[in-house]
């Protein structure tokens, strides 16, 4: 519940506490902030219970946390249940196509050698540029 408070927002919450009520009234506002913490807590579990029991056995393995959007869907689409969108997600998934390809890549560089790698490169200087004739064609319709 206070996992975002650190140590200083601590410190300054206590010394409020203090300056607001007062040494001797703190530790009776304490109890009953306490008190009033656990009233609410039994009443949530009774209100589950009765829930529960008025829905009857066959929704014995029934969870509250169900109900909240986030873990419904996660529950019920995500996880790989009867509607098989597990099959779905991995065939989506490109990664194992680029796999593919490089392993591909890989094995043709290796049967063909070094020479397979120099016919594939790119010229990066002007020097090593085609000529003009090796060009294609330029389309301005194309464009």
């Amino acid at each position: 519940m206070f996992s975002d408070v650190g140590p200083l927002e601590l410190v300054t919450l206590v010394v409020l506490a203090v300056l607001l009520f007062g040494p001797n009234k703190l530790p009776e506002m304490i109890q009953n902030v306490a008190g009033f913490i656990q009233k609410v807590r039994e009443f949530s579990e009774s209100t589950k219970q009765e829930v529960r029991s008025e829905l009857g056995p066959e929704f014995n393995d029934f969870e509250f946390e169900d109900l909240h959007p986030k873990t419904f869907v996660r529950k019920h689409l995500l996880d790989d249940g009867d509607l098989g969108l597990g099959e779905i997600r991995s065939a989506l998934d490109p990664s194992g196509g680029f796999a593919d390809v490089a392993d591909a890549v890989r094995a043709s560089a290796g049967d063909a050698g070094a020479g397979a790698v120099d016919a594939g490169r790119v010229p990066l200087t002007k020097a090593e540029q085609l000529e003009p004739a090796a060009r294609s064609a330029f389309d301005p319709d194309a464009t």
